[in-house]
């Protein structure tokens, strides 16, 4: 388990929630479950692991994904990339590979529960299970690719799966130029199916 380092972006705490707050001052984030889940943390270094690079950065996960909005707080990702948002007080889940937000109806600590008592089903980390299960492995920094993204029907076929560093060939830095075509064509009725495809190979 990867725990974050000491506190060096203290102000980063006085625009979050005093749930958040207490989490974070009992531990600056932490990577657990393999790599299964990821709670950012008030620091500037590694920058993988910054609340402020994630929330408020040039990549800011809301400039990102127009489901989200500026004040949504990024405090943490699964092993996918797909990110865990509070809104409002409430924690949401936001899918990576399509751009859609879905409320979990719970608290910070209801989340924390939740996990606990059930991370694999809870936090959907299926995939990850099948990749330890073939050797594979998820360093502090890593997240789980997976070609051809879910998305696709292609996938049913199979997908591959490797570890990527955060920012590169990621879920998150893909879901752009994915998801941007998708709306755009879609709301045109134009067939995108095959040209998203191509736009993923490409990326990954």
């Amino acid at each position: 388990m990867y725990i974050g380092p000491p506190i060096d972006d203290p102000a980063i705490l006085e625009y979050l929630s005093a749930e958040l707050v207490d989490l974070l001052r009992r531990a600056n984030g932490y990577v657990a479950y393999h790599g299964g889940l990821h709670v950012r943390g008030a620091c500037h270094k590694p920058e993988w692991h910054s609340l402020r690079a994630a929330w408020r950065g040039a990549r800011a996960v809301h400039r990102l994904f127009p489901a989200l909005r500026a004040d949504d707080v990024p405090f943490g990702e699964d092993a996918l990339g797909h990110q865990f948002v509070l809104r409002d007080g409430i924690v949401h889940r936001l899918d990576s590979e399509v751009g859609e937000l879905e409320s979990l109806d719970v608290d910070l600590a209801d989340f924390d529960a939740a996990v606990r008592a059930d991370p694999v089903s809870y936090l959907r980390l299926a995939p990850l299970e099948r990749f330890r299960a073939d050797g594979g492995f998820l360093q502090p920094g890593q997240l789980l690719s997976i070609y051809p993204p879910y998305v696709f029907e292609e996938s049913g076929k199979g997908v591959s799966m490797r570890a990527v560093p955060v920012g590169k060939a990621t879920l998150m830095t893909i879901a752009l130029p994915i998801c941007a075509p998708m709306l755009a064509l879609a709301a045109l009725q134009i067939p995108v199916r095959s040209l998203l495809f191509g736009l993923a190979k490409a990326l990954v």
